[in-house]
């Protein structure tokens, strides 16, 4: 008696698959950020106050903390929001994040630097994608 099993393939809810996306993007984010103190001088320059080419203050500090707050909130809200309101937020952040995660490569660009930004705006570029073909129903 020879029995084959199927593996079952449950289906992901939109949310989650964005909420996922969000979270992978969100790893990438920080930990390109985290190799890049590995690169010769960066921590000197740190120490001295300067991030490429600016000056480390609080308002630096808060500008850098907000744009790790806001795909961080995403991972939440891409679950959390109606479908309407998640569809446009979704498109409209992942938008503004392509470029943001391209400066990164301004400067002295290493490899990690720009596999991650490639890698980062797949991420970017699916989540768009997911949200425009969001499932719609008659009403």
């Amino acid at each position: 008696m020879n029995t084959q099993k199927t593996l079952e393939d449950m289906k992901v809810s939109l949310k989650l698959k964005l909420a996922t996306l969000w979270a992978s993007f969100m790893f990438l984010y920080i930990y390109v950020d985290y190799f890049a103190l590995y690169m010769p001088g960066k921590i000197k320059s740190i120490l001295t106050g300067r991030v490429f080419v600016f000056d480390i203050t609080q308002g630096f500090l808060l500008g850098a903390l907000v744009s790790v707050t806001i795909p961080a909130l995403m991972i939440f809200l891409s679950v959390a929001l109606p479908a309407k309101v998640n569809r446009t937020t979704n498109i409209i952040i992942a938008m503004a994040y392509i470029p943001y995660s391209l400066f990164n490569l301004a400067g002295e660009a290493w490899m990690h630097m720009v596999y991650g930004a490639v890698v980062e705006v797949v991420l970017l570029c699916l989540i768009i994608f997911y949200a425009w073909k969001w499932p719609r129903i008659e009403t």
